[in-house]
């Protein structure tokens, strides 16, 4: 046992006292905070942007629909043709021309109506505009079938159903979809700390076996000590790194938004607008504080308690098989043809976890991954945020989840230290599967 601390303790400095993680630890919060505050930036100035559209009507059927809006201005053309407009618009730089023909009926109108632009038009003005013409439409359809002006605003009603569990909590639309995307962020974490750190121990084990000290070592240490101390130093490493990156990147966040004018009120302007469409839906403040109140209520210990055990049990299994692969090859070009099937799992609990998830946190396929061994770290701890028991995940289910991570975790590791006991003496040959699994009989 003391020769395990031993080599957990040479691990642990050995990666801490390295230039270029000691460069990166303090480098990678920086870059990705300024890489956030950049696309803020960015999508801010393209937000502000107005769009100035050249309008040429000569129908009767529209009068004050283009009406100047927050985002798009509207200059009216009169008494010119269609290629005067076209150069007018041209010459002045508008974003484009809105040409509403003058026809005998309104079906014409619309049918034959152009957006014409130098370039490909915004889609969401062309959204705005192609709504403009439809309710148009709809309400002189109605009137022909005798519903006036007057009805048709009112038949303009937006509704959203209520639900409610059976005990009376009321669900919030869009809730499960938050907290896929809170428990996929901390799945989503697993997985970069898995690749980035299972490499790490992989190198490591090729730097050695290369350099032939490994012979020196497994002179006085069992493979398996060697290959457990590697990894558990590496992932204590690794753990220091991602505390730093927190703490810093959190600091850096906090003064960013602090001191840059940063804005982000797409949301609210879209709440706001579908809060004055009809008075009976919540204003947006009432909305807000639904919202605030769900992500008050996500059980964040217990969601943060179960990321580390995830955490590291996940990160156990996945660096064993990294720890294996290191002792079985000679350099690592002789990897990719093992690294696919490693990282087969993890993507696929991402993307299969995030549409299941999503659309069904309790459906079988949801719940078959999150209790799956190679994918319940990340699946799982999406599901996780909706709480344990009703409502939430199954108690059994979180159980059994844990259970066969750990027998896994056991059966993975004691595969790869015969894979290690045999591949880190093995020298200018490249494995096969079939070599690397008559291994596993010696």
């Amino acid at each position: 046992m003391n020769k395990l601390f031993l080599i957990i303790k040479r691990e642990y400095i050995a990666k801490v006292r390295n230039k270029s993680f000691v460069v990166m630890t303090f480098l990678s919060p920086i870059l990705m905070v300024g890489m956030g505050v950049l696309i803020a930036y960015l999508t801010k100035i393209n937000d502000n942007e107005k769009s100035i559209v050249a309008l040429l009507n000569e129908s009767d059927y529209f009068s004050n629909e283009f009406l100047t809006t927050e985002g798009t201005s509207f200059i009216h053309f009169n008494e010119i043709n269609l290629e005067a407009a076209k150069d007018s618009t041209l010459k002045m730089g508008y974003s484009g021309l809105l040409y509403i023909p003058k026809e005998s009926n309104l079906e014409q109108v619309v049918a034959r109506s152009f957006f014409y632009s130098e370039k490909s038009p915004n889609t969401s003005l062309i959204s705005r505009l192609e709504l403009v013409f439809r309710d148009r439409l709809r309400e002189k359809r109605l009137q022909n079938l005798g519903v006036s002006t007057k009805d048709f605003s009112a038949l303009k009603v937006n509704y959203a159903i209520n639900t409610a569990t059976f005990n009376g909590k009321q669900n919030v639309k869009g809730i499960n979809e938050i907290k896929a995307v809170i428990g996929g962020a901390f799945g989503y974490l697993i997985m970069m700390f898995i690749i980035i750190y299972g490499g790490f121990v992989m190198r490591s084990v090729i730097e050695e076996k290369t350099s032939r000290i490994i012979e020196i070592i497994i002179s006085s240490v069992k493979p398996f000590q060697l290959m457990l101390g590697k990894i558990l130093g590496t992932s204590l490493a690794g753990i220091t790194q991602f505390i730093i990156w927190i703490l810093l990147g959190s600091l850096l966040m906090l003064i960013a938004l602090f001191f840059l004018d940063i804005e982000f009120s797409a949301l609210q302007n879209g709440a706001e607008l579908a809060a004055s469409i009809n008075t009976a839906i919540p204003t947006v403040d009432q909305t807000m504080q639904v919202y605030a109140q769900e992500l008050l209520d996500i059980p964040w210990f217990t969601l943060i308690s179960f990321f580390i055990i995830y955490f590291l049990l996940g990160y156990l299994i996945y660096s064993s098989i990294y720890a294996a692969i290191g002792a079985a090859v000679d350099n690592e070009t002789d990897t990719q043809q093992f690294i696919f099937p490693i990282i087969l799992p993890l993507m696929l609990a991402i993307y299969v976890g995030f549409f299941s998830v999503f659309s069904n946190p309790h459906g079988p396929i949801a719940v078959g991954f999150s209790i799956f061994p190679l994918t319940s770290p990340i699946v799982m701890l999406m599901r996780l945020p909706s709480g344990i028991g009703e409502g939430g995940v199954p108690l059994w289910q979180l159980l059994t989840s844990i259970l066969l991570l750990i027998i896994t975790f056991i059966g993975i590791v004691w595969l790869a230290s015969k894979i290690y006991r045999v591949g880190i003496l093995m020298y200018g040959k490249k494995p096969t599967y079939k070599e690397i699994f008559n291994w596993l009989k010696y």
